[in-house]
């Protein structure tokens, strides 16, 4: 059987080889949305999803619905000589092939994959020097990040991915195996739910107790960005105060973030590293500021 990889090493020997590289191209996450305009092939994004927010001129461009639900008629209809898609449980590149339609399929689960995705579009697409160039950067910041924490106690932290609205409990969180665990290491954390066997486990309001962050980032019911307002992130602020024995609470540091570069992982990971420093070594990051 002809696996995805080797088709990919094909198509890429083929642009080598003097092969039009595709012109149209469906992006079916706002990770690969993004990826697609850092490596300047906005031009050629023919359709996105409906949660594909940056760069702005991205939410221009037709959309496909979501990535759990992609139209696959819109996608067809859109005459794509390439889709790209995250590896996701919903078989969306078998569905895509009985459609006659290229795809490439690519993990982003951790910042290695998330290189080498760099690597995959890049050859897909004839932008392998871009995405080497890219590659580079993002390692040279996320590598200037981790020098400025290395020397700074680590700070016990906690980020809500998930939670009920207006409630502490459904909470989901950032476990191991996962890019945001690495990016809060890099800035300086200590993700408190580290252990956890699944890469989001669902836990329990006792268990934060029990574990006992000095920092809690709640994005929790904010997943959708668009509108955000600081009112709502104020009222999340307020939801953990009841609970006055975290010592996140005691110190005033709970924060409520409503951004696409905490859950997008794409080349704005920087971004969202710079962040996280920015809240787990709050002197250290306004010393660096002066």
């Amino acid at each position: 059987m002809v696996t995805r990889r080797l088709l990919l090493a094909i198509a890429a020997a083929a642009l080598l080889h003097g092969a039009s590289p595709p012109q149209r191209i469906v992006s079916t996450a706002p990770s690969i949305t993004e990826l697609l305009y850092a490596l300047g092939l906005g031009d050629r994004v023919a359709g996105v999803t409906n949660y594909c927010h940056y760069p702005p001129e991205a939410r221009l461009k037709p959309k496909i619905g979501d990535y759990t639900s992609p139209n696959l008629e819109a996608i067809a209809a859109l005459k794509p000589d390439l889709v790209i898609l995250q590896t996701n449980p919903v078989h969306l590149a078998d569905r895509l092939h009985a459609l006659k339609l290229a795809t490439l399929e690519i993990n982003q689960d951790d910042i290695a994959a998330l290189y080498n995705s760099f690597r995959q579009v890049g050859a897909a697409t004839g932008t392998q020097a871009q995405a080497t160039k890219l590659i580079g950067t993002v390692r040279n910041k996320l590598d200037a990040i981790r020098k400025q924490a290395a020397p700074l106690p680590h700070t016990r932290a906690m980020f809500v991915i998930g939670r009920t609205p207006n409630r502490l409990d459904g909470l989901v969180v950032v476990g191991k195996a996962t890019y945001l665990n690495e990016i809060i290491e890099i800035a300086g954390g200590e993700n408190v739910f580290r252990d956890a066997l699944s890469q989001y486990p669902n836990v329990s309001l006792e268990e934060v107790l029990a574990r006992d962050p000095s920092v809690i980032i709640d994005m929790g019911d904010m997943a959708d960005t668009v509108d955000v307002t600081e009112a709502h992130k104020r009222q999340v602020v307020d939801l953990w105060q009841r609970m006055s024995s975290l010592a996140a609470v005691k110190q005033h540091r709970v924060f409520a973030v409503a951004s696409d570069i905490f859950v997008v992982p794409g080349p704005r990971i920087v971004n969202a590293a710079q962040a996280f420093f920015s809240m787990l070594h709050p002197d250290a990051a306004q010393a660096g500021r002066k």
